[in-house]
């Protein structure tokens, strides 16, 4: 098992940096994306087109909002799976529920993507945005989503024997081999 999270900002490098470090299993292993945006509108679903023209067609799609630990369960060690993103799929969590979602209930869903990461024999490569870095917005549900986010960021760091920051395109080690 590999576990490998890669933070950053928006537009900072991440996933194509995720893309890169799966290429370098590509020989050996089956690569799956596993999708977490939902298309909501028309700039969406752009940015999702622009996404999967530029993969190509050499991985195994999945479109998981939600339930992301049930499908990790399914690979193996033969497998590499690039998770993009975490905090999309930390959005849909929060959003199919809105603030009557309770911290324990975010808690337990992050709580269980992070036994599945644990066990998994697969090589995992996820991406999640670093919010806190930026101000803390202003709204209950904005607030509730920024800490969550910066939670789980550093659950998943825990357990991971990578952890990558990228800024401006540039990787830098955090934690584990440089990739």
């Amino acid at each position: 098992m590999t576990i490998h999270l890669i933070l950053g900002g928006a537009r900072s490098g991440k996933s194509r940096y995720a893309e890169h470090c799966v290429s370098e299993f590509a020989h050996q292993s089956n690569k799956h994306y596993i999708a977490t945006a939902i298309a909501f509108d028309e700039e969406m679903k752009a940015r999702i087109a622009h996404h999967q023209r530029s993969r190509g067609d050499s991985w195994t799609e999945h479109e998981c909002p939600t339930e992301l630990a049930t499908l990790l369960t399914r690979f193996d060690s033969g497998d590499v799976v690039l998770v993009d993103c975490l905090t999309l799929w930390l959005n849909n969590i929060i959003y199919n529920d809105g603030v009557a979602l309770s911290e324990n209930q975010i808690q337990q869903r992050v709580s269980e993507l992070v036994e599945v990461l644990g066990t998994t024999s697969a090589q995992v490569i996820l991406v999640s945005n670093e919010v806190g870095l930026g101000v803390v917005p202003m709204g209950e549900v904005s607030r509730l989503f920024v800490d969550n986010a910066g939670w789980m960021n550093q659950a998943i760091a825990k357990v991971a024997e990578q952890v990558t920051f990228v800024a401006a395109g540039l990787p830098m080690t955090l934690k584990g081999a440089k990739a």
